[in-house]
């Protein structure tokens, strides 16, 4: 026995040296050392010794068991090491080649129209305002002088949701929830802008779904000539400080007198495809408050007057752009979006 325990010895030493890896040295711990190993069936036998023989071989099994043990453990380190250092020879990184590039991205035109214009009302006093898309009738309609059978309101083909809840077609409820905070009490002066929605078809310049802001002054004292200089120095900070406007008659329920807003051509007057041989192009409706909206909102409209303007983001930019179609906007072309990169 004494013999066959030195040869397992030989042999076990033998392949954990030949191990070329962690899987190979564990096979070779469980044939030798497991529970079915040959270390251990001679363990077993030991009850068939004599009483003498059995302390000396004891201690004999003991050591080989003690000598496999450390040589597989010594071998083990030896191989995590190893294999340590093949996978950061793999993995290693060439810090001496060129990075690759990193795109910049850029606001989007409508982001950045919308800026510009809230920028600059910020900075003629204006405060922005905000509220929900999904809408209540009254706040879209009615308090808008806009009552229930009115035939103004098929001018919005609106998105029903039920009878009384809709998709809003202007930013004009913000107008209102704004002014019935105030309870009648002036000052109002903001800007409203936000996406709206209506039952349109599709095409170079008409979309379902579009962006607008809107204007709100109400005070003491407020005329139209206010209305005209605010849009003057919009116009001259957006077109250009050689651009002209000029007031047209119109009709919006919610204000009076209405007038549609035009804005005098790139081309000087001369005549082009863009104003079609006009020398103006329309770019947004205004109006004084109707007296009716005011006192629906809890203003005296005999002590508060006020003006109020609604533009598109989207038609705007594409006067300022030179953009032929609003379906740009929306297709996540980057072909057109790069054309608005952060190096402009």
């Amino acid at each position: 026995m004494e013999e066959q325990l030195k040869q397992l010895q030989a042999e076990a030493l033998e392949k954990v040296a030949a191990a070329a890896n962690l899987k190979e040295l564990n096979d070779v711990r469980v044939a030798y050392l497991g529970k079915k190993g040959p270390v251990t069936e001679v363990l077993k036998g030991m009850g068939k010794l004599s009483a003498e023989e059995r302390p000396k071989m004891g201690a004999l099994v003991n050591v080989v068991r003690e000598d496999i043990t450390k040589a597989i453990e010594e071998k083990q380190v030896t191989l995590e090491v190893a294999a340590i250092e093949e996978q950061l020879a793999k993995e290693s990184i060439d810090v001496t080649l060129p990075g690759r590039p990193v795109k910049a991205g850029g606001h989007h035109p409508l982001t950045r129209i919308t800026e510009e214009i809230e920028d600059l009302f910020i900075g003629m006093g204006y405060t922005i305002a905000e509220g929900p898309e999904v809408e209540q009738d009254y706040y879209n309609f009615e308090a808008l002088n806009l009552p229930k059978g009115h035939p103004a309101r098929d001018m919005q083909d609106t998105f029903y949701i039920t009878s009384e809840l809709l998709m809003r077609t202007h930013t004009s409820p913000v107008q209102v929830r704004t002014m019935l905070k105030h309870a009648g009490k002036g000052p109002v002066k903001i800007i409203c802008p936000g996406k709206v929605y209506r039952r349109d078809s599709d095409d170079a310049t008409h979309s379902h779904q579009f962006n607008q802001i809107e204007g709100l002054v109400v005070g003491e004292n407020i005329r139209m000539s206010d209305l005209k200089g605010t849009l003057d120095a919009f116009a001259k900070k957006m077109f250009g400080a050689d651009r002209e406007i000029r007031l047209r008659p119109s009709f919006f329920p919610f204000t009076e007198p209405s007038v549609e807003v035009d804005v005098s051509c790139m081309c000087g007057g001369k005549g082009c495809s863009i104003c079609k041989g006009t020398g103006w192009i329309e770019v947004l409706g205004a109006g004084m408050v109707h007296p009716n909206v005011l006192e629906m909102a809890g203003f005296d409209s005999t002590k508060y007057s006020g003006f109020a303007f609604g533009m598109g983001q989207e038609r705007i930019a594409m006067l300022k752009y030179g953009i032929d179609d609003i379906r740009h906007f929306y297709t996540n072309d980057l072909r057109f979006l790069q054309q608005f990169s952060v190096h402009e």
